[in-house]
């Protein structure tokens, strides 16, 4: 039933009539839909797309999902991807295909989404306690019995407020919850110290909204992060899982879950894991890196644990923003018409990596070409020399943090490496 579900709502992705709320699409496509569009396979340079145009690689995509699976599957781990990187009911089908356990969400609004293509264990990874967002969740769980849903829990006030919204709304299945143990002084949220967690635990256990089912956090906020302290604190989480265990906390559970695992710390949170001593149940070693599925050329290209352990393999940049020179005001400046609105910049900006020749569309590496700055809708791009573009060229951009590249585009072309456009990617922020 939920893969049915989820392979209606791709449908009805595909069913979308392409018009102008989709930047960069074919003007003369306009009332196909996603599926006729994507079925004529059009070449994103010569099909015509308009520039900007965000690309993204179908052949990296596919080796970035079968490496995280593999990786996974190598070492023990449970796998829920943080789809708020993507926001992507289609990248979402990829990665269960290749092996997800299920998609981890930050807000309701995700879960929400989520709901609407089937998809049937959601991991997420915040507190929660806004009374609508409560009513919604227990109705949700008691309309479909195979849904799954934990989420955090880092205070008593919290445990109040859901546990009073829940009684009100009449809720017929307790809602699993996990307690978030904070990664160190100044970091974001979770619990402070393993006697307030304590404290947490005997609150959970008073209330029969909540089901206490594991612990997480993420090690990505410890302060200062090396090695050593990041590895210091997924030791702290295990063990708290173990005393909350010792205690009887985790009675008569089929699972227990241990959560960790952002984009840049992957490879300590596989070794830590790995030495989890046995506990009164299995437990579900569950990893949520989500950053991976596109990669990028700058953030984490720098952090990706694949540096670290080059052995187990390397991720692969998938997206390249195509934005053409508008303006060649001097030899040493030019203007590319893609800029905040188009391209991610709060990490990095944009760097220039291929330009295309907008004569006869020869490419070339674009050596000589940096960017600069950014402003609503062009590029300032320092060039060494005279010939380096010319108005009518193509510059294909790297980016950096795939949470705010996709969250830029609604619709974003599927590209194989001969520039044929295979797919489009609907996303929903």
């Amino acid at each position: 039933m939920a893969g049915e579900r989820l392979a209606q709502g791709l449908k009805g992705l595909a069913d979308e009539r392409v018009d102008h709320r989709f930047k960069a699409l074919p003007p003369d496509a306009e009332g196909l839909t996603v599926g006729e569009l994507a079925a004529e396979r059009r070449n994103l340079f010569d099909g015509g797309f308009t520039t900007p145009v965000l690309a993204l690689s179908a052949e990296s995509v596919e080796h970035n999902l079968a490496l995280m699976e593999t990786y996974a599957d190598r070492h023990g781990l449970a796998f829920a991807p943080h789809g708020k990187t993507c926001m992507a009911p289609q990248l979402f089908a990829r990665q269960l295909e290749h092996g997800a356990w299920g998609i981890t969400a930050a807000v309701p609004h995700q879960v929400r989404v989520y709901r609407a293509y089937g998809i049937q264990k959601i991991f997420l990874a915040n507190e929660v306690v806004d009374p609508a967002a409560l009513r919604w969740l227990a109705a949700e769980l008691a309309d479909d019995p195979g849904f799954q849903l934990i989420c955090y829990v880092d205070s008593l006030r919290g445990i109040e407020l859901m546990d009073r919204t829940l009684r009100e709304a009449g809720a017929t299945r307790p809602v699993d919850v996990v307690v978030e143990l904070c990664a160190g002084e100044g970091a974001r949220t979770g619990v402070r110290t393993e006697t307030e967690c304590l404290e947490l635990a005997d609150a959970i256990a008073g209330v029969d909204t909540l089901r206490l089912v594991g612990v997480a956090g993420y090690e990505g906020e410890v302060p200062e992060a090396t090695p050593e302290r990041v590895t210091a604190y997924l030791r702290r989480l295990v063990a708290l899982a173990e005393a909350f265990d010792k205690a009887g906390r985790f009675a008569d559970l089929d699972q227990i879950v241990v959560s960790a695992g952002g984009s840049a710390w992957f490879d300590a949170v596989a070794e830590v894991f790995a030495d989890l001593p046995a506990l009164s149940a299995p437990v579900l070693k569950l990893l949520r890196s989500g950053a991976y599925v596109s990669h990028d050329d700058a953030h984490y290209r720098r952090l990706t644990p694949f540096n670290r352990v080059p052995e187990e393999g390397a991720l692969h940049p998938a997206f390249r923003l195509w934005a053409q020179v508008v303006s060649r005001p001097t030899t040493e400046q030019a203007f590319l018409n893609a800029g905040k609105r188009d391209a991610a910049y709060d990490l990095d900006l944009p760097q220039a990596q291929v330009v295309r020749s907008g004569r006869d569309g020869t490419e070339r590496p674009a050596d000589g070409l940096t960017v600069t700055k950014l402003s609503d809708q062009h590029a300032w791009v320092d060039t060494e020399r005279a010939g380096d573009v010319e108005v009518g060229d193509w510059v294909a951009l790297g980016l950096s943090h795939p949470c705010t590249i996709f969250d830029k585009w609604q619709l974003i072309p599927l590209v194989e490496q001969d520039g044929t456009v295979t797919d489009f990617i609907r996303t929903f922020f």
